[in-house]
C-alpha cells in the first residue's frame, strides 16, 4: 500500500508541474492552487488515508507527502511572482512606490536664507575659486608677504613656491568682482574656507563664510550698519540689540566686529556667550583705499564697505548646537532634525 500511495503522490506531482507551466494570469493561478494544495485536493485526502500504515511505513510516507507538498508550494510562489511582476508592469492604477527622498544639510539652509535675505536687499550672488593665489587671497586685500595678519589666516599651500593656496576667506571673490566690473556693485559672495584649526567644538579646518561687498559713490558707514541691522533682525526674527565695536582688519577701514545680545540666554550670561550677555557674529568695516588701488577703483570717487560672516556660527546659534562638528559626522540623528 505504501508503494501505491507514493507513485500516485509522484503523479499527482507531475500533474501539477505540468499544469502550472501554461498559467498565465492569477485567476487561472488560483483555481491551480485549490487543486493541488487546497483543503480538498489529493493530496490532502492522501494524508488523512495513512492512519492505517505502519508505524515505519507513516514515518516514510509522511516525509514524502511533505516533500511533494513543499515541491508544490514552490511552484506556486515562482509562478505568482511572474505573473504579478508582469500584472504590475501594466498596472497604471496601482499605487506608486513611495521614494525616500533626502533633506537639505542644515548648513546649506542657513546658507539659501542668508542668501534670500540680502538678494531681497539687492546684492546679487559671486562665486570663486575655492584653490585661490596668494595674491588674491592676500596681496590684493592689504595683506602683502611681511603682513603679521597673515598668521591669523594659516593655511594650506598646495604649491608654496607658486603661492598655490585653499582660500581662507571668500573674500578673494571681492577682488575678482571688483577687477571685472565698475561700480555700483552689490554682491555676496558664500561658500567653503579652509584654515589650519583644530578640529574642536567652535573650530574646522573647512567651514563655510559669506562676504559682502558694496562699492557705489558716497558709501558711509550708516549704509553698513543700515544693511547688517536688517539682516540680523530678518535671520533670527526677533528684535536683538547690536554692537558695532572697533577692530582691525587689513582690508578694511575703520573696522568693527558686530555683536549682538545672547539668543540663548536674552543677555543673562551663559556658557554660549560667555557669561557676557553678547555674541560676536560677523566683522565688517568700510573697504580700505589700498584695496580700491588695487583694482583700479579711484578710492577719492568711490567708497563702499564690505562683511563677513561665519555660517556655521550662525547656524549654530540658530539651532543652539553647541558643537561645530555636528555639522561634519553625517549622523542621520542629527541631520534628520533639520
Amino acid at each position: 500500500m505504501l508503494k501505491e500511495i507514493i507513485e500516485k503522490v509522484e503523479l499527482f506531482f507531475e500533474e501539477g508541474k505540468k499544469e502550472i507551466e501554461g498559467i498565465k494570469d492569477s485567476e487561472l493561478l488560483e483555481k491551480w492552487r485549490i487543486k493541488f494544495l487546497g483543503r480538498k485536493s489529493y493530496l490532502n485526502q492522501i494524508f488523512s488515508k495513512i492512519s492505517s500504515l505502519t508505524k515505519e511505513e507513516k514515518v516514510i510516507c509522511g516525509k514524502k507527502l511533505n516533500e511533494i507538498k513543499q515541491n508544490l508550494i514552490e511552484l506556486y510562489e515562482r509562478a505568482k511572482f511572474q505573473i504579478e511582476k508582469k500584472e504590475i508592469k501594466y498596472n497604471l492604477f496601482l499605487p506608486g512606490v513611495k521614494v525616500k527622498t533626502g533633506n537639505l544639510h542644515p548648513i546649506t539652509k542657513i546658507i539659501d536664507e542668508i542668501v534670500q535675505i540680502f538678494y531681497r536687499m539687492g546684492f546679487a550672488i559671486a562665486e570663486g575659486p575655492e584653490i585661490e593665489t596668494d595674491y588674491y587671497n592676500f596681496t590684493a586685500l592689504n595683506t602683502p608677504e611681511e603682513h603679521p595678519a597673515r598668521d591669523i589666516w594659516d593655511t594650506f599651500y598646495i604649491e608654496k613656491e607658486k603661492n598655490i593656496l585653499l582660500r581662507t576667506h571668500t573674500s578673494p571673490v571681492q577682488i575678482r568682482i571688483m577687477e571685472k566690473y565698475t561700480p555700483p556693485l552689490k554682491i555676496i559672495a558664500p561658500g567653503k574656507c579652509f584654515r589650519r584649526d583644530a578640529f574642536d567644538t567652535s573650530h574646522s579646518p573647512m567651514f563655510h563664510q559669506i562676504e559682502g561687498l558694496m562699492v557705489d559713490k558716497d558709501i558711509k558707514f550708516t549704509h553698513l550698519k543700515g544693511v547688517l541691522s536688517y539682516f540680523i533682525y530678518e535671520f533670527f526674527k526677533k528684535e536683538v540689540k547690536i554692537v558695532f565695536a572697533p577692530s582691525y582688519f587689513p582690508f578694511t577701514e575703520p573696522s568693527a566686529e558686530v555683536s549682538i545680545s545672547c539668543v540663548i540666554c536674552e543677555e543673562k550670561g551663559c556658557s554660549t556667550c560667555g557669561n557676557t550677555g553678547f555674541l560676536e557674529i560677523l566683522g565688517c568695516g568700510m573697504v580700505h583705499p589700498n584695496v580700491f588701488k588695487n583694482v583700479g577703483y579711484d578710492p577719492k570717487i568711490y567708497t563702499g564697505f564690505a562683511f563677513g560672516m561665519g555660517v556655521e556660527r550662525l547656524a549654530m546659534l540658530k539651532y543652539q548646537i553647541d558643537d561645530i562638528r555636528y555639522f561634519y559626522y553625517n549622523d542621520l540623528r542629527f541631520l534628520e532634525q533639520f
